[in-house]
């Protein structure tokens, strides 16, 4: 399903579906920013709460687990959309 890490093939290599017919767009980064911004700030409140840690403790934690569930998610997240748009059969307009 994909050519790259975040990139779409052409083509399935199983079925030849076209997935130039979809459009994803920036859909699932909109969701990604919520889901990984809800548990990052989450965590990083229960962190300073309960314990109180110096503020680069703070960077050196949630940098890198951003990016990490951020590039995670977003393969699920792009396959989980264009499944959707294949089930509902959505398309972009033509003329």
């Amino acid at each position: 399903m994909f050519a790259g890490l975040i990139t779409f093939a052409p083509r399935c290599k199983n079925c030849g579906l076209d997935f130039a017919a979809f459009n994803v767009g920036d859909g699932a980064a909109s969701f990604i920013i919520l889901i990984v911004g809800a548990i990052v700030v989450g965590l990083a409140m229960w962190l300073e709460l309960s314990v109180g840690p110096p503020w680069y403790v703070h960077v050196v934690l949630w940098g890198p687990l951003t990016l990490l569930l951020s590039l995670a998610l977003m393969r699920v997240t792009k396959a989980a959309l264009l499944a959707l748009e294949f089930a509902n059969e959505a398309r972009q307009g033509r003329l």
